[in-house]
């Protein structure tokens, strides 16, 4: 058995949608240990919990893991969760104990309830469905939510795209107006070195006159 704790970064997790940031982290977790430990991943639910602290939206920048690798399977929990494992084990067998000696003491008690839950078909088959039909509406909700959620997102992402082009159009129309400044001043100095050259030419052509009749 191999134990190892490692602080594992999810800041990639952060890149995607808000609403697959959780998923996203889990994921990264699990690459994470593959990548170090060689082996099947098997996440408990105290890294769920974890991640799912503050929501879907807003995952911790990292998370400090215990892994803990059997053969080839590689348990990965968090430190803290280890001593409640131990607890609950410690609670389990107490309370299986506690079980096994009441069933001793009273084999008729359990024969009695067995009848009593048989008797009751009905009650249970209601219980069920009342069940099912919550578990079905928080998925509605759910789902909905998460199309809201996602709408919102194209929303932001539109807005974004349509800021980035006007940004865009601003720095092109800078960029003409910049070469038509460029090609103006290139023009005026062209006009300049050329005035010059005409006064040189105009001053050596007076200059050879004055010469000839100085002569």
């Amino acid at each position: 058995m191999e134990e190892r704790i490692y602080t594992i970064p999810l800041n990639k997790a952060k890149t995607v949608p808000r609403t697959k940031r959780a998923k996203r982290a889990i994921k990264e977790i699990k690459e994470f240990l593959e990548r170090h430990m060689k082996g099947e991943v098997k996440i408990d639910s105290s890294v769920n919990e974890l991640v799912w602290e503050r929501g879907i939206r807003k995952i911790p920048s990292k998370v400090r893991i215990k892994a803990v690798k059997m053969e080839d399977v590689i348990w990965a929990y968090t430190p803290e969760a280890e001593i409640k494992i131990a607890e609950e084990k410690k609670k389990k067998r107490k309370e299986k104990k506690v079980a096994e000696e009441e069933e001793v003491k009273k084999p008729e008690e359990g024969a009695i309830a067995e009848e009593e839950r048989e008797e009751t078909p009905e009650e249970e088959i209601k219980e069920a469905e009342e069940e099912r039909e919550e578990v079905t509406e928080k998925e509605v909700a759910e789902e909905e939510e998460t199309k809201e959620e996602e709408f919102e997102e194209v929303k932001e992402s539109e807005e974004g795209v349509a800021a980035e082009e006007e940004e865009m159009a601003e720095k092109r129309e800078e960029v003409e107006e910049k070469t038509k400044e460029e090609a103006k001043e290139e023009v005026e100095e062209e006009v300049e070195e050329k005035e010059e050259v005409e006064e040189k030419a105009e001053g050596d052509v007076k200059e050879e006159k004055e010469e000839k009749k100085e002569k």
